[in-house]
């Protein structure tokens, strides 16, 4: 198996999603954090999370108990083909991490980071020599949702970026490539463009918070599921395609964008929308929401394997 031996870097959220996947995949992880109650989160994520991968199929090969914690960060990636970084995003622990870690790689392993807002070339100074360091950022639980997001530059060596590629897909990820660096990079700029006018809607007395939510699952939502916003469209006109598409609806979706509301995060807007999304809840708990959430994720994965 390539990339038999991996590492997680940080064991929060994301890297324990990740050491999940990992070890799902068959592979070994070795974990650090300077959390001293880490080794515990992290095994009770992988617990909590293995059924829910075994549901989708993801487990046939993996152990839960292929995975080892380590004192520090130098410890942790010797030996490692694969490591994926998952430290907080500010550039001095991100620098910092890479400083500690880069004598003691091995001279073919790759790191990605799982950086979202950092850019590429933000974190590369952190580096003697950035050639095998990718971004390779993932969404939300990493464990269950497919993309993770690809980048190399001039900086990185011929193949890296082909063959972060190769792994993540070989774990069971749809991996896209970013040509160009920008930050957010692509599915977050997405997400922070639809956001920004679903406030607009519940700021301007449009609708509730609660309705654009409802708008958004039970319409569109479903169908970006499935294909993406660009081909639903082609689909959209029929046999005229996204031509004929373009052709019929231009002065609209011009018009709309000319009217698309400019929203800033205020303190104001943040009550506004605290109350709404706890309106929405309903009492439900973080915990309780949490897992609607991926029992839909799931239900979701399992209903379109096999089509793509």
């Amino acid at each position: 198996m390539e990339f038999q031996h991996t590492a997680c870097i940080g064991g929060g959220v994301i890297g324990a999603s990740w050491a999940a996947l990992f070890l799902a995949s068959g592979r070994s992880v070795a974990m650090y954090d300077p959390d001293p109650g880490v080794e515990r989160k992290v095994r009770d994520y992988i617990e909590t999370a293995w059924p829910t991968m075994t549901e989708l199929g993801l487990t046939r090969h993996g152990t839960p108990d292929a995975i080892t914690f380590h004192s520090n960060a130098t410890r942790t990636v010797e030996g490692a083909a694969f490591v994926q970084e998952n430290v907080p995003e500010r550039l001095p622990i991100k620098h910092a991490t890479f400083a500690e870690i880069e004598p003691a790689l091995a001279a073919d392993a790759i790191v990605a980071s799982s950086a979202s807002g950092l850019t590429l070339s933000q974190m590369q100074p952190g580096w003697n020599d950035p050639a095998r360091f990718v971004l390779g950022h993932p969404f939300n639980p990493p464990h269950l949702i497919p993309l993770v997001e690809v980048l190399g530059n001039d900086r990185t060596a011929d193949g890296v970026v082909d063959a972060a590629e190769r792994f993540y897909q070989a774990v069971g990820k749809t991996t896209i490539r970013l040509h160009k660096e920008v930050p957010g990079h692509v599915a977050n700029r997405l997400q922070a463009a639809i956001w920004r006018e679903a406030i607009s809607l519940v700021v301007s007395g449009v609708a509730s918070v609660e309705d654009v939510d409802k708008a958004v699952w039970a319409g569109p939502g479903l169908r970006w599921a499935a294909m993406g916003p660009t081909m639903l469209f082609n689909l959209g006109a029929g046999d005229g395609g996204l031509q004929a598409f373009c052709e019929h609806f231009t002065d609209t979706f011009n018009g709309w964008w000319d009217d698309l509301g400019q929203i800033h995060l205020t303190d104001d807007v943040t009550s506004v929308l605290t109350q709404g999304v706890k309106a929405e809840a309903a009492g439900k708990s973080p915990n309780e929401l949490a897992r609607t959430r991926d029992a839909l994720i799931v239900a979701m994965q399992k209903s379109t394997a096999g089509l793509r």
